[in-house]
């Protein structure tokens, strides 16, 4: 097959719908100098914002134990994002950790030392495990890409649902545009979000009921909690200057954080699905879309990205560890993974879905300036 590759970023035509201008620049290159770069502008000139959100959440929080609620993947992002935030700002968050059964002892390591470090308080969430194995299980089973969804979902559903009772405003991220302004096409990776398409692949393919699980939908997280119970998601690292390579080597020095080999290997999951499952099964490289991002950010050049994709994904001396720890972990036969891995390739699009709601909100984000990259 012939693959045609931008001439200003990495993305390709293993992405179906991506399309280029007569220059050879694909459109995701476009809608970052047309949509983003102007109105992000590197987060340079944007301090003032920023602390006007600071000043803002301080006030909220005055008279209690936290002010905001502070996502924690042991990532760089939400890493870099809790120093500046508590070290920089002086802000004062209930760290909150989603553990849905896949942490790496790399992650456990950098949450504790940050934690340590900064002198914070760590809540942790734990998912079900039964019916995060059920839920996994039954996305394998669907034969879609995005097999990662139970984990993103399950991170997200808590977070919020736990801000709402406890009443909290503020949610602070590590999203960004810095490392995210590339979108992964959505036959790669489907919004994470929809929760009918997650309990319609459920239905099919799942084995038990999922009393436990958190749930949540865009309308619920994306209407009702911010406009009418005031509970908004920001993403700091958007009003500032953000450089991946030099917020890690901070942190390596500070408090002896550890590198991951990729971005999102936080989990062991999201590991073996981006390194392994994705470009092996269908073809589809994430890195291409992590590269591509730091390309239009200038952190990393397109020949730099061009020569590390030479280079498997995943390492081909751990693959095969990696096969058994996921099949061991979900407790089934390496074989019945393989089975899986060899089955008939499915869509989002064969299975209930809220696309045409996300097509409003997206085109609405787009009229407003807010388009984001990253995950779905």
């Amino acid at each position: 097959m012939n693959i045609q590759v931008c001439t200003n970023c990495v993305m390709d035509t293993t992405d179906s719908k991506i399309t280029f201008d007569e220059n050879g620049v694909c459109d995701h290159c476009n809608t970052y100098y047309k949509d983003i770069e102007p109105v992000w502008n590197y987060g340079k000139g944007r301090e003032k914002e920023l602390e006007q959100l600071v000043e803002a959440i301080k006030k909220e929080g005055k008279g209690k134990d936290f002010d905001c609620l502070m996502g924690m993947s042991g990532g760089i992002d939400s890493s870099y994002l809790l120093y500046k935030m508590t070290h920089d700002y002086g802000l004062r968050p209930l760290v909150f950790h989603v553990d849905a059964g896949w942490n790496s002892q790399i992650a456990v390591n950098n949450i504790e030392k940050l934690i340590d470090g900064l002198g914070l308080d760590l809540f942790t969430e734990v998912i079900n495990w039964e019916e995060m194995r059920d839920l996994q299980l039954a996305f394998f089973k669907s034969g879609v890409p995005h097999i990662d969804v139970p984990q993103d979902h399950a991170f997200f559903a808590t977070m919020y649902k736990f801000a709402s009772k406890h009443k909290i405003k503020y949610i602070l991220t590590g999203g960004n545009y810095s490392t995210e302004c590339v979108r992964n096409p959505l036959e790669w990776m489907y919004y994470q979000s929809d929760s009918i398409q997650l309990k319609d692949i459920h239905k099919k393919h799942g084995s038990g009921k999922l009393k436990d699980y958190p749930v949540t939908n865009i309308l619920w997280h994306k209407a009702y909690l911010p406009y009418l119970r005031g509970i908004k998601l920001y993403r700091p690292l958007d009003y500032m200057v953000y450089n991946k390579e030099e917020a890690m080597n901070l942190l390596v020095e500070k408090y002896g954080y550890q590198k991951y080999p990729q971005k999102h290997f936080e989990s062991r999951f999201t590991k073996f699905y981006e390194s392994y499952w994705l470009p092996e099964r269908f073809g589809y490289d994430t890195r291409k879309v992590q590269f591509s991002s730091l390309i239009l950010t200038n952190q990393m050049t397109r020949d730099e990205a061009l020569e590390e994709l030479k280079n498997p994904a995943y390492d081909p001396e751990q693959v095969e560890h990696d096969k058994e720890y996921v099949a061991n972990k979900l407790r089934i036969p390496v074989t019945e993974l393989e089975e899986y891995f060899e089955m008939p390739k499915r869509t989002y699009e064969d299975y209930k879905s809220m696309e045409t709601i996300y097509n409003i909100g997206a085109s609405v984000m787009r009229m407003m300036g807010l388009e984001r990259g990253g995950k779905r």
